[in-house]
């Protein structure tokens, strides 16, 4: 099996797709994206963040996904999504985890560069071959639906990522993957698609940078947008609050319809399902099938 470094540039410099991003709270989760992406054999990536680590636990996503890797010999990899210390990103990297991603964007510019380059020391002497990304630029934190776009976040330029301090970032602290800020924000809009991607600037972070681009804040964007971002530079794409809300509203029903069910293994399998129908829509797109 190729390694996920390997998946990532051959979506990025032979397929121009990109490889889905998961993230997930809970064993229904994990198999809602999995069968999706088996379903369609395309590599996946998981994605705990800090508060979903917290209620998963670290060792047990690293087992969870290393199992599922190991049973059926599949391509499914686990990332340590927006952390935000060096302690989180050891914690990760120390129990099995393929790529850490460290968030320091409301540190100051030398701050960021300075932990961002200690975790890729950490990584590159651990061993194995752990993928670091960071972030420049404010997508903003939560996973929501929101009324309005958070303050400077998505469109003002002064929050956007700039293509010469990219160059800078990536040079002095060795990553192998950017998540820029490009027009897109964490959660969704009530009411309507988020702002549009900024596929230029995508295109020429990709340039200028060097390194494989990571889109965060999935969720909301038109397919258009997805589209045009992934031709531009984009190799990896983030979903998280899509598949939430899937997860909720099945379950919902699923309560409504059959108030007396207390089996969770049976009011949960609509769940599943409609996490794994999103995965595999939203798959199909990434990778133009």
């Amino acid at each position: 099996m190729k390694t996920l470094r390997e998946y990532i540039s051959e979506a990025d410099q032979e397929k121009h797709v990109a490889i889905g991003h998961f993230n997930i709270s809970n064993l229904e989760g994990l198999h809602g994206i999995f069968n999706a992406a088996k379903d369609l054999d395309l590599p996946v990536i998981i994605g705990t963040s800090e508060g979903e680590r917290d209620f998963v636990g670290v060792n047990e996503a690293v087992a969870l996904v290393k199992t599922l890797r190991e049973k059926y010999d599949y391509p499914i990899f686990l990332n340590a999504d927006h952390s935000y210390s060096f302690e989180k990103v050891k914690e990760a990297i120390d129990t099995g985890y393929d790529a850490v991603i460290f968030d320091g964007v409301k540190l100051s510019y030398e701050e960021n560069v300075e932990v961002t380059k200690k975790c890729v020391d950490y990584a590159r002497a651990c061993g194995r071959d752990v993928l670091v990304e960071a972030e420049l630029g404010n997508i903003g934190q939560s996973s929501k639906i929101v009324d309005e776009i958070p303050e400077g976040v998505a469109t003002d330029e002064e929050f956007l990522t700039n293509v010469d301090q990219a160059k800078d970032f990536v040079d002095q602290t060795g990553i192998d993957l950017l998540a820029p800020a490009v027009g897109n924000m964490h959660g969704i809009l009530k009411g309507g698609h988020n702002p549009k991607i900024d596929t230029a600037r995508v295109k020429a972070l990709r340039e200028g940078a060097g390194v494989p681009l990571v889109l965060h804040g999935g969720s909301g964007i038109s397919d258009d947008d997805f589209v045009e971002a992934i031709k531009a530079g984009m190799s990896i794409v983030h979903i998280n609050t899509e598949i939430r809300l899937a997860y909720r509203d099945a379950l919902k029903k699923s309560l409504q319809d059959d108030p007396d069910e207390v089996a969770p293994y049976k009011f949960l399998k609509p769940s599943v399902s409609a996490v794994e129908e999103k995965v595999k829509e939203r798959l199909k797109l990434f990778n133009n099938l």
